[in-house]
């Protein structure tokens, strides 16, 4: 689901560097791997259990940032003979080198998630293992979690299977430049069809009533020795790539609840008021929401290129707040086996390198395929695992939003005082001289507040920047 990205390009600020330190400290983050943990991961990553299956012969590829090195999926993509499609997907098998019980197993469930700062991440697993010997790096052997999932002409699910199993991957791409292979039409086949299955699971998504939000990246950006924040509009071949993850997550959740035991990621529709809410900033922001047209229909309208679909979408992230865990056994219907944004019961099972949920929800997925009982340490874990991933997302959320203050803060800090152009996206109902403007250059969404009159909503409003520090106060601004 989509998250507020940020990044860092070039050298960042001593204050940003240091606002973030302090976040750090103060979240309690575990600032590196105790020692016995480390000598586990040497140990695991020099003697892995490895499957019986060679499926190295597969030529497997990954689609990450460019600089990224914990991949936890590989692909590759081909045509069935008889029509349709089939997709072998690798997950990286965690479970081969973590010992239920032991330091690390321990250790990562006192992480729960991978932490994203700008500045650097604090990863789930020992980088030895999660930059290494588990992650699934280019022309490496790796013990690996691969499903099978076949389709039909138009995409939908007809068969899927999974197992361990020893993989290589060939190379390790990025999305622009599979973008430009696919535009240009020079991909191999197997990265073409990215293409035709995406986009095919994209109207599989239109139907189903599902929406994946295309929300821009805020980036930092270096230029005349200074720093500003720009937004970076997903491409379709992130689209593309996200469908496979999602259709992985489909396909889990399918097999746990024939299983009759599972976990899902859930999410509860959205209350009116939160909709009542959001058609608001529509209108704020100029975006055309006609009253019969179903909220999935607009978003998948929008162009994130434009500065206020970019706030719009940034907006639609607040239907998501609810999303939760549910876990069923014995064959009982949960009460919520439904996400709401994806139209479809859905399991986390796919990023098992940096979300602690994944290792245990792929190991219910072998043992249903495979017709047998869970291994004992998934079946003790799996009644608590909600709790934890609540506390852990709980963490990371509020690592987000706090990185996006610092971040706005340090890059704003020398030009209090200056004008700039925004526009009026909210206005507080019993105070309609506070509430949030969205600035296109710099990419900021910020409050307002200190005008003696009501925040014209939804119009063009000069602004001046009124406080800017980071690590103690939020940027704030006030009518100019």
């Amino acid at each position: 689901m989509p998250r507020r990205h940020l990044h860092v390009t070039g050298a960042a600020q001593a204050p940003l560097r240091a606002a973030l330190a302090a976040l750090r400290t103060a979240l309690d983050v575990p600032p590196q791997f105790p020692a016995d943990v480390l000598a586990e991961a040497e140990r695991a990553a020099a003697a892995p259990r490895l499957p019986a299956h060679d499926a190295t012969g597969v030529e497997f590829f990954t689609i990450d940032p460019p600089t990224s090195t914990d991949l936890d999926q590989a692909m590759h993509l081909e045509r069935r003979p008889g029509g349709g499609y089939r997709v072998h997907y690798a997950i990286a098998d965690v479970a081969a080198f973590v010992t239920p019980g032991g330091t690390l197993d321990a250790e990562a469930h006192r992480r729960v998630t991978t932490l994203y700062f700008p500045d650097e991440k604090t990863p789930l697993h020992p980088a030895l293992l999660s930059e290494g010997a588990a992650s699934l790096l280019p022309d490496q052997p790796r013990p690996a979690l691969l499903w099978q999932i076949d389709l039909d002409a138009d995409g939908a699910i007809t068969a899927t299977d999974v197992r361990r199993a020893l993989v290589r991957s060939r190379a390790k791409l990025d999305y622009e430049g599979v973008q430009r292979q696919i535009d240009a039409g020079t991909a191999p086949e197997s990265l073409a069809l990215l293409r035709d299955i995406g986009t095919l699971r994209e109207q599989q998504e239109v139907a189903r009533g599902g929406i994946s939000l295309n929300v821009p990246e805020q980036e930092i950006v270096e230029h005349d020795h200074r720093y500003d924040l720009t937004y970076r509009a997903p491409l379709p071949a992130d689209g593309w790539n996200a469908q496979i993850s999602l259709l992985t997550g489909i396909a889990g959740a399918q097999l746990m609840l024939a299983y009759g035991t599972g976990i899902l990621r859930t999410l509860p529709s959205a209350p009116d008021g939160a909709v009542a809410r959001l058609r608001r900033s529509a209108k704020a922001l100029h975006i055309d929401w006609p009253h019969h047209v179903p909220y999935a229909a607009v978003v998948r309208s929008l162009d994130p290129r434009e500065p206020n679909h970019a706030a719009f979408l940034q907006e639609c992230t607040t239907l998501l707040r609810g999303a939760g865990y549910t876990v069923f056994t014995g064959h009982a219907e949960p009460q919520l086996a439904v996400h709401a944004a994806v139209a479809a019961p859905y399991t986390h099972c796919t990023a098992p390198l940096r979300r602690l949920v994944d290792r245990y929800a792929g190991e219910l997925c072998l043992a249903a395929v495979a017709g047998q009982d869970p291994p004992d340490w998934v079946a003790a874990a799996l009644e608590g695992l909600p709790k934890e991933m609540a506390a852990g997302t709980s963490r990371a959320n509020t690592v987000e939003r706090e990185c996006v203050d610092i971040v706005e803060a340090a890059l704003l800090k020398d030009r209090v005082g200056e004008v700039f152009e925004a526009t009026v996206v909210d206005v507080k109902e019993q105070q309609p001289a506070v509430g949030t403007v969205h600035l296109t250059d710099p990419a900021v969404v910020a409050r307002i507040e200190g005008g003696d009159r009501p925040l014209p909503l939804g119009e063009r409003l000069r602004v001046r920047l009124t406080q800017a520090d980071p690590g103690t106060t939020k940027i704030l601004f006030a009518p100019a």
